[in-house]
């Protein structure tokens, strides 16, 4: 009896921790099947909620989420996904971290980050002012509805699938620096048809987050048959993957936009270069690094004179070390040497002692959060992976606002010297004139 209250008990808890949103909530619950129809297809407005069940900033949104649901009834849709659960459609927008609230307006295959608050009224607020924005767009004639009617059904641009041939796949594909996936259909067959609006809509995604690094591309092999009869293709539709050097493995993902979309961001992140590391010698190095980025991640290393290049070049190494294991993640990474920036060692708190130090700012909420363990790869990787999933403890960053920052001259790469002292010729001082001492003493 005992085993079994507590198995109902844990269940309890198991589901309680999961179910944020139920059918009584105004909150619509939102998943891979009727994303598309609810969303997608909407002329409505909709604010929605991509969260985990796990993380703490998402349990303590939920309540202000459902109030915010219930004021906007009729007015704004609002939604939810569990990201976690349904990590494809987190791929598709861009999720990097919980929770992430986005607006879909006009162009529902572009939707905008929410910038508010997280209060109830502050999501009514926002809410508010973005359709506002949107009634004004469409009395003045630009885009009304959403972009994936406009576009056929498809959500994306039919230009940016690249008609591949006989003539230009190997230049295109194989010669290429970027990393394919290619699909091989025949016009008659009814499983192409039903991928093409799936493969358009993910290719104009792919194009934009990865910058043109990853492109989709179709071939109707019933017409090019030097290419699709070199590779094997025997059934429709066939994809696969091709990378520079290597041999085109075939595509075993979903056939949705969403599970395409997060293939090919896996893809791109395998093939990216780590973020570069950057000494922060302007502001433009801080401005710009932390408004490209959700995150910016900076060291505040010892004084050169403390460590010396091998040390400084260790405490680099480790830093270079994390911007490659959480590349996928597109941070931004930056370090100073300590003293050099004190208006923004103020604004994080490290307050001129306890080198090295590391801090993480989210500029866009102008929030930061300081590295409590070790300067080290274990000690960096629980900082960053605590952050990722939204436990990790922050303060607001200074006044509210990026601190100033100071132009200074890169570091050389050596070791430091202290500052030359001038010499005096004492040969012909009498040590014993009180005269001369007590100039010394002054």
């Amino acid at each position: 009896m005992r085993s079994f209250i507590l198995g109902v008990l844990g269940c309890s808890l198991v589901l309680s921790a999961q179910a944020f949103y139920s059918g009584s909530d105004d909150v619509v619950e939102l998943n891979p099947s009727n994303f598309n129809k609810e969303v997608l297809q909407s002329d409505s407005l909709w604010l929605i909620e991509f969260y985990a069940p796990w993380c703490g900033h998402c349990q303590s949104l939920t309540a202000d989420w459902k109030k915010a649901a219930t004021t906007l009834k009729g007015i704004v849709k609002v939604g939810a996904v569990d990201a976690d659960q349904h990590k494809s459609l987190g791929s598709q927008f861009g999720v990097k971290g919980f929770p992430t609230i986005k607006v879909f307006g006009a162009n529902k295959n572009k939707p905008e980050d929410y910038q508010g608050g997280r209060t109830s009224q502050a999501i009514v607020d926002g809410a508010m002012k973005s359709l506002n924005s949107l009634v004004k767009d469409r009395l003045s004639g630009k885009s009304g509805g959403s972009g994936y009617k406009q576009s056929g059904g498809g959500a994306g641009s039919k230009q940016d699938v690249v008609e591949l041939t006989d003539d230009n796949f190997d230049k295109m594909v194989l010669q290429g620096e970027e990393v394919w996936l290619v699909e091989f259909f025949a016009p008659w067959c009814g499983h192409c048809k039903n991928l093409e609006p799936e493969w358009t809509a993910a290719a104009s995604a792919v194009m934009e987050q990865t910058k043109g690094k990853v492109r989709l591309g179709a071939m109707d092999a019933t017409v090019h048959q030097a290419v699709s009869g070199r590779y094997g293709i025997r059934g429709f539709p066939t994809i696969k993957i091709f990378r520079k050097g290597e041999e085109p493995e075939d595509y075993q993902g979903g056939r949705t936009r969403g599970d395409i979309i997060a293939r090919a961001l896996d893809l791109f992140s395998d093939h990216a270069p780590p973020p570069e590391l950057l000494e922060i010698l302007s502001e433009d190095t801080l401005k710009k690094t932390c408004e490209d980025s959700q995150l910016c991640v900076i060291g505040v290393l010892p004084h050169i004179l403390d460590t010396g290049a091998a040390g400084r070049n260790g405490y680099l190494e480790v830093m270079t070390k994390m911007a490659e294991k959480y590349k996928k993640k597109s941070w931004g990474w930056l370090w100073t040497e300590a003293g050099t920036q004190m208006e923004l060692e103020a604004a994080l708190g490290i307050g001129g002692f306890g080198y090295p130090a590391m801090a993480a700012i989210n500029s866009r909420k102008m929030k930061f959060a300081l590295l409590r363990g070790s300067f080290s790869e274990t000690g960096i990787h629980e900082f960053l992976r605590e952050l990722s999933v939204g436990r990790g403890s922050t303060a607001t960053l200074g006044n509210g606002s990026m601190p100033k920052v100071h132009t200074v001259a890169p570091w050389d790469g050596k070791d430091g010297q202290l500052p030359e002292e001038d010499d005096y010729d004492l040969s012909d001082v009498d040590l014993d004139d009180d005269d001369f001492l007590s100039k010394i003493e002054l």
